[in-house]
C-alpha cells in the first residue's frame, strides 16, 4: 500500500514541480511585472530605502494585537529562508550545473512582482476579529476578491496549506535540526525532538505576536551569520570570482550537459533546476508568505507589499547566490552521479564549504545555519497552518488548540526520522497550493495594478 501511495505521490509531484507548473509560476511573475509597471526595476531604490532603510528609523508605534511591518516580514522570511537555501540550491547546482544559478535569478526577478501582488491582495482583503487582530492570505482574497462562487478554491488552498504545514513546515525541518545537533554535539535525535517540541510549544502557544517577536531577532541573526560566512568563503577565492560568474552564464545557455548527461538537454535541466529551486526557496506564487504579512499593523497595502520585493531579493539574489558561488568556487565535480556520493544535499554543501575553509569550519557553519534556518521555518509555518485550519473551522478555538498540539508533536516525528513519506506528500501539497493562488493572482491582477498606481503616483 505504501508503495502505491509513494508512486502516486511521485507522479503528482512530478507535475506540480514540473515544467508546466514552473512555467505558470514564472509566467505569472512576467505578467504581473507588466501589470505593475516593472516596479522591481523602476522603484527598486525607493523599495530598498523604505524597507531595509526604514529599519534604522526608530518607531514607538503601538501595533496592538498585530505585528509591526518588520515583524511581519521577518515571520514571512522565517518561512522563506530555510534549508532549501543551502541544501536545495546545492542540489540544483550539482544536477543542473552552474547555469541553474542564473535561472534562479530569473525566477527571483519576476518572483519579486508575484510576491508583491500576493501581499497587496492579502492586505486589501484581510479581515479583523473582535480584538482588531488581522487575518488574511490567499483563502481570504480568493473568497472576498473573486466572490462566493470561488470559495471552493479558497477551501482547497486552506486544506493544502494546513496539511503542508506538518510536512514542509515541520517534519522536514525537524529532521534537519536533529541532523545538525547530532553532527555538532552528538545529541540523540529523540532528545532533540523533545527539546524542540518544548521550545516550539512555548513560542507557538504565545500566538502570532510571540512568533513575530522571536523571528524579529532570529531571522536577522541567522541571515547575517550565513551571509558573512558565505562572503568569507567567496573572498578566499576572490581571484576566481570572475571566472565563476563566467561559468554560470556560459552554463546557463550551454548545450554540453553537466556530469555526462544527454547532449542538448543541458539548458532544459539548468532551467528546470533553477526555476524549481528559486520558486521553492522564495515561495513566490505559493501563497504562504502573504498569510504572515496580512497580520501587519500597516494600513497601506502597497507599503507592506514592497517588503515582498525585498524578501525575494534577500532570499534568492543574496542568500541562494552565496550558496551557488560557494559550490562553483569549490571546484567540486558536479552531476547527479557525483551528488549521489554524498549522504544528502546538505552533506554536499558541507563538503563545498570545507574545501575552501580550514579544517571542518565549513561544516560547522553549514550545520549551525541549517539549525537556525529550520527552526525559524517551523515557527513561521506553525502560523500558516493555524490560519489555514482557522479559516476552515470558522476560527474555532478548539480546532486551533488541537492543531497546535499535533504540530508540536510532529517535531518529535521529524527529529526521529519517522515521517519521510509524509514529508514527500507535503512537498507535493506545497506545490499544489500554487494552483488556486495563481488563479486568484491572474484574475485580480487589475486590483493589484490599481493599488500600485495609486501608491506610486505621487512618489519620487
Amino acid at each position: 500500500m505504501l508503495d502505491v501511495i509513494t508512486s502516486i505521490n511521485g507522479k503528482i509531484n512530478g507535475f506540480v514541480w514540473g515544467p508546466i507548473m514552473l512555467a505558470l509560476l514564472v509566467g505569472t511573475g512576467v505578467f504581473l511585472t507588466f501589470r505593475t509597471g516593472w516596479i522591481q526595476v523602476r522603484w527598486f531604490g525607493y523599495i530598498m530605502k523604505h524597507t531595509v532603510g526604514s529599519l534604522f528609523r526608530k518607531s514607538n508605534k503601538d501595533h496592538g494585537s498585530n505585528l509591526s511591518p518588520f515583524q511581519a516580514v521577518t515571520t514571512a522570511l522565517a518561512g522563506t529562508v530555510g534549508t532549501g537555501n543551502i541544501a536545495g540550491v546545492t542540489g540544483a547546482i550539482f544536477v543542473g550545473g552552474p547555469g541553474a544559478a542564473f535561472w534562479m535569478w530569473v525566477s527571483a526577478f519576476f518572483g519579486m512582482c508575484t510576491k508583491y501582488a500576493e501581499i497587496a491582495l492579502a492586505m486589501k482583503y484581510r479581515v479583523a476579529d473582535e480584538k482588531g487582530a488581522y487575518r488574511g492570505g490567499p483563502m481570504y482574497y480568493i473568497e472576498r476578491g473573486l466572490g462566493k462562487n470561488w470559495k471552493f478554491l479558497a477551501v482547497i488552498f486552506a486544506i493544502l496549506g494546513g496539511l503542508a504545514s506538518f510536512g514542509i513546515g515541520n517534519i522536514a525541518q525537524s529532521s534537519e535540526i536533529a541532523g545538525a545537533m547530532s553532527g555538532l554535539f552528538h545529541v540523540d535525535p529523540m532528545i532533540t525532538g523533545v527539546v524542540l517540541a518544548v521550545v516550539v510549544a512555548v513560542v507557538v502557544l504565545g500566538g502570532v505576536k510571540r512568533i513575530g517577536q522571536v523571528t524579529s531577532y532570529l531571522v536577522p541573526f541567522m541571515a547575517i551569520f550565513y551571509i558573512l560566512a558565505g562572503l568569507t568563503v567567496i573572498l578566499l577565492r576572490i581571484t576566481q570570482l570572475p571566472a565563476a560568474f563566467g561559468t554560470i552564464f556560459a552554463s546557463a545557455f550551454s548545450f554540453e550537459a553537466v556530469g555526462g548527461g544527454v547532449f542538448g538537454y543541458a539548458i532544459m535541466v539548468a532551467m528546470k533546476q533553477g526555476f524549481a529551486r528559486g520558486v521553492f526557496s522564495n515561495e513566490a506564487g505559493l501563497g504562504s508568505a502573504p498569510i504572515a504579512h496580512a497580520a501587519s499593523s500597516n494600513e497601506e497595502p502597497a507599503e507592506q507589499a514592497i517588503w515582498g520585493v525585498f524578501e525575494v531579493f534577500v532570499d534568492t539574489i543574496v542568500i541562494c547566490t552565496i550558496t551557488s558561488l560557494a559550490v562553483v568556487l569549490s571546484g567540486m565535480e558536479l552531476g547527479a552521479e557525483a551528488l549521489s556520493a554524498y549522504a544528502s544535499k546538505g552533506a554536499a554543501a558541507v563538503a563545498a564549504f570545507n574545501s575552501i575553509l580550514p579544517g571542518t569550519l565549513g561544516g560547522t557553519i553549514i550545520q549551525v545555519s541549517l539549525l537556525f534556518f529550520a527552526l525559524s521555518t517551523i515557527l513561521s509555518w506553525s502560523y500558516y497552518g493555524e490560519r489555514c485550519w482557522g479559516y476552515l473551522s470558522g476560527n474555532n478555538k478548539t480546532v486551533g488548540l488541537i492543531y497546535k498540539a499535533v504540530f508540536v508533536l510532529m517535531c518529535i516525528v521529524g527529529a526521529t526520522g519517522s515521517g519521510t513519506l509524509m514529508w514527500d506528500i507535503a512537498d507535493t501539497l506545497n506545490g499544489m497550493m500554487a494552483i488556486p493562488n495563481l488563479v486568484a493572482l491572474l484574475a485580480l491582477s487589475g486590483v493589484v495594478a490599481g493599488i500600485t498606481r495609486d501608491y506610486f503616483k505621487d512618489k519620487k
